[in-house]
């Protein structure tokens, strides 16, 4: 199971950025994917997960109404478009997979069983 994070970089403030998560080794339609960030010197934060049975999706409430997560399971990748951007969402982002049915409030909370490398995104002016 591989991932990889990209597409991440520097935004101002309100702006907007997309973030792909590319797989491989797997097979997408069964596995739950989800997006994490870490800020220095902060715990990690579940940021939104979507489902693999039936594409449902679940958000932080920090990011609620400005992040959208989608997949597209025949270029495997899942990408997080993240919009009206802040200064608090700067963080190294990741993707995760999970080949379990726990739900994303679950995944979001105790994280995912794969992980890929994260692309950093600077919120800044």
């Amino acid at each position: 199971v591989q991932l990889q994070a990209s597409g991440g970089g520097l935004v101002q403030p309100g702006g907007s950025l997309r973030l792909s998560c590319g797989t491989s080794g797997f097979n997408l339609d069964y596995y739950a994917i989800g997006w994490f960030r870490q800020a220095p010197g902060k715990e990690r934060e579940g940021v939104s997960c979507i489902s693999s049975s039936d594409g449902s999706t679940v958000y932080a409430d920090s990011v609620k109404g400005r992040f959208t997560i989608s997949r597209d399971n025949a270029k495997n990748t899942v990408y997080l478009q993240m919009t009206n951007l802040m200064p608090e969402d700067t963080a190294v982002y990741y993707c995760a997979a999970d080949p379990r049915d726990y739900g994303g409030t679950y995944y979001l909370m105790y994280g995912m069983e794969y992980w890929g490398k994260g692309t950093q995104v600077t919120v800044s002016s």
